[in-house]
């Protein structure tokens, strides 16, 4: 392993995040426990050392993925006014995850009361989306003749959907939008097909077609026809007969976005859909022009590092890591593990999310990793903090000189002994157009007793190739 001398590079100018070719790999996997008091993880490749190769398979299929504000222009007078929009939109995406988990465990409890085997389906919850602005936006082919939509990419999102004519109310949105009158391969599906059956509570069939509703936070909200429809990855390939949602009513703005690619690990998901044996991403800088991929069925570098991927026992769509700690500069911050596992009720643990910009800590968690990293910054110029509301960035520095060194070493500690390496661009964000930069993580809402789940956000995996493995399964119980 090589990574800890990637971090110790000098911090590059103010405009910090651009991001090289450099790349590592993360590979996770969902299945469907059988046992409800256990975590079960599969064996997945975390954070590989090397530059990521294309791989020759033939059935790989690839988008491009490229940072929202490189496509949509934002409706923001600064920059701080847009990481105040992302910031706020992680605290209520937070909150909206942690709403789905109880929701979950209180459904279960009333159902394995009367049912030992019920499990709960995520798709009866409200899908975690709010804003957009800090996430990254998949070009995908729809129908025949092919039309090219800009679709959120969200691993918290279990549907697939885009803004189809007609449509009442719309909102404004990037790209034309898709007529399906003028798609050969458009098929409406029936209330009795599986796809249909699979949204949960999330369809409305009183008669066919198959109706969905996808609802998310912030009263945003898209309803239409659940149908089939070809889906091209550009030059790659295609893939008929996949069931995706044509929304005639939506509201909320979406950033701008023709709809969302839900990447979330249940049968209605997008992966699914294709019968991907694995996806992947690159995250790119989030403020840069540049792009990177969105791939499936791709091979990831062969030195990759093994850490496990817990599935809740009681909701299926998220996706978690066992994290056991955070060094830095060689002091480790452990995290206790009634914080990193999933509790028996269902509750805690620490998931990875490709919407939310910065890591979440438990409270107590933060002050111990904010404490040390202080501790071992201080030649770097200090600043005063960042508020956005209910949440403050509060260890903040001034790097408008645009120091070369000072910088502390940092690294995530996986269960298992597995270590990744981060850069000083993974764990301090930019905030204004002066130079002034935060550490990237925060607690918990103090106020909330209920928000137990912790959530490793999209600045920790930039620069990274994060691939989910579909297929291996392997099974553990939680001492």
């Amino acid at each position: 392993m090589y990574m800890a001398r990637k971090a110790q590079r000098p911090f590059p100018s103010v405009n910090i995040f651009i991001i090289g070719l450099s790349f590592f790999s993360f590979t996770l996997s969902p299945f469907s426990p059988q046992v409800v008091s256990a975590s079960a993880f599969k064996r997945l490749q975390l954070f590989s050392t090397e530059e990521a190769q294309p791989s020759s398979t033939s059935s790989v299929l690839s988008l491009s993925l490229h940072p929202h504000s490189s496509i949509i222009k934002l409706p923001y007078d600064n920059y701080s006014d847009l990481v105040l929009s992302r910031l706020a939109s992680d605290r209520a995406r937070a909150k909206l995850i942690n709403s789905n988990i109880e929701r979950a465990v209180s459904t279960f409890n009333r159902r394995h009361a009367v049912k030992p085997d019920v499990q709960v389906q995520p798709e009866d919850l409200k899908t975690p989306l709010t804003h957009s602005e800090g996430g990254y936006l998949a070009r995908i082919g729809v129908g025949r003749p092919v039309k090219e939509f800009h679709l959120i990419a969200d691993t918290g999102s279990q549907i697939t959907w885009l803004q189809c004519l007609p449509c009442d109310p719309c909102y404004e949105q990037s790209d034309p939008i898709f007529d399906p009158s003028g798609s050969s391969s458009f098929s409406p599906l029936s209330c009795a097909s599986q796809e249909c059956t699979s949204l949960g509570k999330n369809q409305n069939c009183k008669a066919d077609p198959c109706t969905y509703k996808a609802s998310y936070g912030d009263n945003f909200s898209s309803m239409g026809e659940f149908a089939t429809e070809t889906v091209s990855f550009g030059s790659s390939g295609s893939v008929d007969k996949v069931a995706i949602g044509c929304g005639h009513t939506n509201q909320g703005g979406f950033g701008g976005a023709d709809g969302i690619l839900g990447l979330g690990g249940t049968p209605v998901g997008f992966p699914s859909q294709i019968t991907a044996t694995s996806f992947s991403y690159c995250l790119v800088d989030m403020d840069s022009n540049s792009s990177s991929s969105l791939e499936f069925n791709s091979t990831p570098p062969g030195d990759s590092v093994f850490v496990p991927l817990i599935i809740n026992p009681r909701i299926e769509a998220y996706y978690y890591v066992e994290l056991t700690g955070v060094t830095i500069n060689g002091e480790k911050v452990s995290i206790p593990a009634s914080d990193y596992q999933i509790g028996e009720d269902g509750r805690g643990g620490i998931l990875v999310d490709s919407g939310t910009t910065i890591t979440e800590f438990p409270t107590q968690v933060y002050y111990s990793v904010r404490d040390t990293f202080v501790k071992y910054a201080r030649a770097l110029p200090p600043a005063s903090g960042f508020d956005y509301g209910p949440v403050k960035l509060d260890t903040c520095y001034d790097l408008s000189s645009e120091p070369t060194d000072g910088y502390p070493t940092m690294s995530f500690e996986f269960h298992g002994g597995q270590t990744l390496s981060l850069r000083p661009a993974n764990y301090l964000i930019r905030v204004d157009t002066s130079g002034k930069h935060c550490l990237a993580f925060t607690g918990s809402s103090e106020r909330v007793s209920s928000e137990r789940v912790s959530i490793i956000g999209n600045i920790q995996q930039q620069g990274m190739r994060v691939t989910y493995d579909l297929t291996n399964k392997t099974r553990k119980f939680n001492d």
